[in-house]
């Protein structure tokens, strides 16, 4: 039998700025998947450094593997197929080999159809892998890192340290090895934005010698050594980025608001709570900014039910008693109307002639009309919304004060667009997050922005009961959500994925929300809301209504619902949340006066999971979940490196506060000496390009 072989695609010249899709064999599947990491030029995949590695020991033959055991392995191919599985019809390539003692192995690659093509009967390949024990108790191969042995000589890589690589779905490991393999002689040419007295203060490795030492290092020291440098580079960039902001910043004048003690009180008297003291310190800070003619730009940072809406309400009290605008943006449509709701309780009593108004694309067309020429005449002093208040149409006569809830799931074009809506110079900007972050990292993610923290919560409210409830006590946990419904309370139940996935064994909200509906709790009224279900904005009316006794959810209720009603936030596959993720689950219940409880649950509650899940039992601070987060999972799964622009390695550093202080230092210095950054252009472009595309203000 003849087997073809598929003929390698012709090689195009690379550069550093060839796009990926000029790598050898990069599929337009693989340009997109690529594209999913941030993975755009050869420069980007070059600095895209491996975040760990395997090391696979030299064996003599099949005889030696050891289940469970990395392993490296020369044999021959004597049979190989493409196949799908029965059950679900996953395609793979399988193969039998033999190695040279002519013991069979069998070996098979998931979802790699195409290596029974490239494969052929009588090829000599390296195998590197961990071998599991099959149905029948016999070592199988699956998934291993291979390469065929083509002129007679080995591989010199395959069975060394071998790189691990964040994967998309469509991209293989072995694959994104290649490209770096055809990428690397171009190293050389990289441009450098640590200047040269900083890098040798510092004792940094050069660029090109850490992009080589970090993609195929002789030891786990010199990778080490690698990501240091980079991570580095990646803060300094930040860090200088955050400084221009600043500059930019003061350089834009704001309409001063001055400071008046008749309309704090006021404020206070509408009030039908105490400020805490951490509320009247916000306000304060914030008041003081707003004096200034440099534009405010403010993080208030709080955990959950601390009371950051009436602190930017009181904001908006100052400004409107100045004459100005102010402007409340949130994410979604339901947040938006929770804010409209509360703005009004806490302003329109005690400034009768402040009107909020709402503005978001579910309003009827009269309505937009009407809300528009309100704020363009001034009629309407706070004006909430969504995305559609940064539509062209949209103009407001004085805005002076912007506000926008939980920031990084805006760019900083729509910020801008918010900010240009001011006619009366540049407005004060407040961002608020309910996502408790510790000092170090706040000053790392947001550098350019002043800081406030409401790090207490109102007094008399009931501390919410947590529990880990492990897999034989489910029972109990249901008998607590029957026993609140039957109270006339309302339930969330939290589920990790949205469908079946083989990859994790997690309960999936489309078939949990089954499983409750038909078996555990037919006479109960469920509802089911996650991210793809275009009607979840009705679903989470109906729930807030009352309509819905248990709400089957995936994360996407995890910020901003407030449902007063609800007392019970049951939480499937709790180990696969972070500390900080599920103390927000657990902030969305105990708004009431009612005793709430969170239920941890978990099929499989041993060893570190359960010491993490305990913690959340015993800790109700987010501000010390946050921190023992960020120590057990690192910064990057705290809030998400991706959304921040930021890698998992300048993420890591983050444990080191010493270092970001020392980097800022840096950045500080370097701007002092050449404000511009005009003899550091390499530093100059990154932190530019840094403040195009990442949260930055």
């Amino acid at each position: 039998m003849t087997v073809r072989r598929r003929q390698p695609a012709p090689a195009v010249p690379l550069t550093l700025r060839s796009p990926v899709s000029d790598l050898p064999n990069c599929a337009a599947s693989s340009v997109k998947a690529l594209d999913r990491l941030g993975i755009r030029t050869v420069s980007d995949l070059l600095r895209n450094l491996p975040f760990g590695w395997e090391s696979f020991s030299e064996v003599a033959g099949v005889g030696s593997l050891e289940p469970n055991v990395p392993a490296t392995l020369t044999c021959v191919v004597e049979r190989v197929v493409a196949k799908r599985t029965p059950r679900r019809g996953i395609r793979l390539s399988e193969a039998t080999v033999r190695d040279d003692a002519g013991v069979p192995l069998k070996v098979i690659w998931f979802n790699m159809p195409f290596l029974a093509r490239q494969l052929a009967p009588g090829d000599r390949l390296v195998l590197a892998g961990t071998p599991k024990s099959g149905r029948y108790g016999e070592l199988e191969l699956l998934n291993p890192l291979h390469e065929v042995i083509r002129d007679g000589s080995r591989p010199p890589r395959l069975g060394a340290l071998q790189p691990k690589y964040h994967l998309t779905q469509g991209l293989k490991p072995q694959r994104l090895v290649e490209w770096v393999n055809a990428a690397l002689p171009l190293a050389d040419g990289l441009a450098d934005v640590i200047p040269a007295a900083t890098r040798q203060a510092q004792r940094l490795l050069p660029i090109a010698e850490a992009v080589r030492k970090g993609h195929q290092p002789d030891s786990e020291a010199e990778w080490r050594e690698a990501r240091r440098r980079f991570a580095f580079a990646e803060l300094l960039e930040l860090q200088a980025a955050f400084l221009l902001a600043r500059r930019r910043l003061e350089a834009e004048s704001a309409s001063p608001v001055p400071y008046r003690q008749e309309v704090i009180e006021a404020f206070k008297r509408g009030l039908d709570f105490r400020l805490t003291n951490a509320q009247r310190r916000s306000i304060w800070e914030i008041y003081q900014d707003l004096e200034k003619q440099e534009a405010m730009n403010r993080l208030l940072d709080g955990d959950v039910g601390s009371g950051k809406t009436a602190v930017a309400a009181a904001a908006a009290a100052m400004a409107h008693h100045a004459g100005l605008q102010s402007l409340v943006m949130a994410p979604t449509e339901i947040l938006a109307r929770q804010h409209l709701n509360r703005f009004r309780h806490y302003l329109e009593a005690s400034f009768p002639d402040l009107r909020v108004e709402l503005l978001v694309s579910g309003l009827a067309a009269a309505e937009r009309r009407r809300v528009r020429l309100a704020a363009a005449s001034g009629h309407c002093g706070l004006l909430v919304g969504t995305h559609a208040l940064i539509e062209e149409e949209v103009e407001l006569a004085a805005l002076g004060l912007v506000v926008v809830d939980e920031q990084h799931r805006f760019g900083t074009r729509q910020r801008e667009l918010l900010r240009a809506k001011s006619r009366v110079g540049r407005p004060h900007f407040l961002c608020m997050s309910a996502t408790p972050i510790p000092r170090s990292l706040a000053l790392a993610l947001y550098g350019e922005m002043a800081l406030s923290t409401l790090d207490e919560l109102p007094p008399g409210r009931p501390a919410i009961i947590t529990r880990v409830i492990p897999p034989d006590d489910r029972e109990v946990a249901y008998q607590l959500i029957r026993r609140e419904v039957g109270a006339g309370r309302q339930v969330f139940i939290i589920c990790p994925l949205i469908e079946e996935s083989e990859a994790l064994e997690a309960k999936a909200a489309t078939v949990e929300f089954e499983r409750l509906r038909r078996q555990v709790f037919p006479d109960l009224r469920l509802g089911l809301v996650h991210g793809r279900l275009k009607e979840k904005d009705e679903v989470m009316r109906a729930f807030q209504a009352g309509d819905i006794d248990v709400l089957v959810a995936t994360a996407v209720v995890e910020v901003g619902v407030d449902v007063a009603n609800a007392t019970v936030m049951a939480i499937e596959g709790a180990e696969r949340f972070g500390l900080a993720q599920l103390h927000q689950f657990r902030g969305r219940v105990g708004r009431g006066a009612q005793q709430s409880h969170c239920l941890l649950l978990s099929d499989q509650v041993t060893g570190r999971a359960l010491e993490r899940l305990q913690l959340v039992a015993q800790i109700q601070d987010g501000f010390r979940l946050a921190a023992e987060d960020m120590r057990l999972r690192g910064a990057g799964e705290l809030m998400g490196s991706r959304q921040h622009g930021m890698s998992d390695l300048a993420m890591e550093a983050l444990h080191r506060p010493e270092l970001l202080s020392e980097i800022r230092q840096e950045a500080e210095s370097l701007l002092a000496a050449d404000p511009g950054l005009n003899q550091e252009p390499a530093l100059r472009e990154a932190a530019l390009r840094r403040l195009e595309s990442t949260a930055i203000s």
